[in-house]
């Protein structure tokens, strides 16, 4: 009756848990079925349960196949600069904007930097399109006041890469500084005033007591971003790639969307899919392992 009264008082809030969990389930492990395809030759009008079962056929193939490395460098080669790069610069703006004192400004630039985070890659690629365009577009018109040719970024090998991680970086800084900024403003003022009594300038009071004040949260993002290391953005480069930089654009994502759906091999999109989703398990794994070890972290 206790257990009948609590939940009687408290139903609006089981509720919401329930409708949160049935949200899961139908959206996350029902579709989970699906990876029975890439054990068989599925076929649409046969089904799941009809397709002939091929075993680990379409895994061999998928190792055969030499498009898979170029996908799989791709994707490490742009996750790994995003990573890395978008690391360190919320960071340093945090730290620069940490340092100004008049807070209307400093509230005006906050809100202009974490402001593209809430728009779609697929507003950015339509404005990045035309801002790079070879005809008309800003970038190239500045190169030709100083004499240099058009460049075609979105269609060149050698640009294409440096487009997607800087423009990510520009769109996601912003919104990832302000966890520093949260941990900046934690720091115990004390400390810099012992700081300022010692005799440290601005630079010695950022380099041993605004730095180590926000270690342990650096290190918490570090070990979790671990975890995303093979997804390189598949609404970026969906929206900006093209056949021209499959070379040096195409990642797993993309490249799954592009044999699953436009070549109609499933069986071999899933296979695909689902070896990235096992190394991703297990790259998150150990990255909530690490969090836990050196950021003291925990799920629960």
């Amino acid at each position: 009756m206790r257990e009948l009264r609590n939940f009687l008082l408290n139903k609006s809030l089981h509720l919401m848990v329930w409708i949160g969990m049935i949200f899961v389930v139908v959206f996350s492990y029902v579709p989970m079925l699906g990876i029975i395809i890439s054990f068989k030759q599925y076929r649409p009008v046969l089904g799941f349960m009809k397709s002939k079962w091929v075993g680990w056929d379409n895994f061999s193939l998928m190792l055969k196949l030499p498009d898979f490395y170029q996908v799989v460098t791709n994707t490490l080669v742009i996750a790994g600069l995003k990573l890395t790069i978008g690391f360190f610069v919320p960071i340093m703006f945090a730290l620069l904007l940490n340092e100004v004192r008049l807070m209307w400004f400093k509230k005006t630039v906050q809100t202009f930097v974490y402001l593209p985070h809430f728009m779609s890659w697929v507003i950015l690629g339509g404005i990045l399109t035309n801002i790079l365009s070879v005809n008309g577009g800003i970038v190239n018109n500045l190169l030709g006041w100083f004499g240099i040719d058009p460049i075609m970024f979105l269609g060149s090998n050698a640009w294409f890469r440096p487009v997607l991680i800087v423009s990510d970086i520009w769109k996601e800084f912003g919104f990832s500084m302000i966890v520093y900024l949260a941990a900046l403003a934690g720091i115990n003022p004390a400390l810099y005033e012992a700081a300022v009594i010692d005799g440290a300038n601005r630079w010695k009071q950022t380099l041993y007591v605004t730095l180590p004040g926000i270690v342990p949260i650096m290190a918490l993002v570090a070990t979790l971003s671990l975890g995303g290391i093979l997804n390189a953005g598949f609404d970026q480069v969906f929206n900006l790639y093209n056949p021209i930089v499959y070379e040096t654009g195409d990642i797993i994502d993309t490249y799954v969307y592009r044999m699953g759906l436009q070549q109609t091999q499933y069986s071999f999109a899933t296979a695909v899919g689902l070896s990235k989703s096992l190394v991703s398990l297990i790259l998150m794994a150990i990255a909530y392992r690490l969090a836990y070890k050196y950021a003291n972290y925990r799920i629960f």
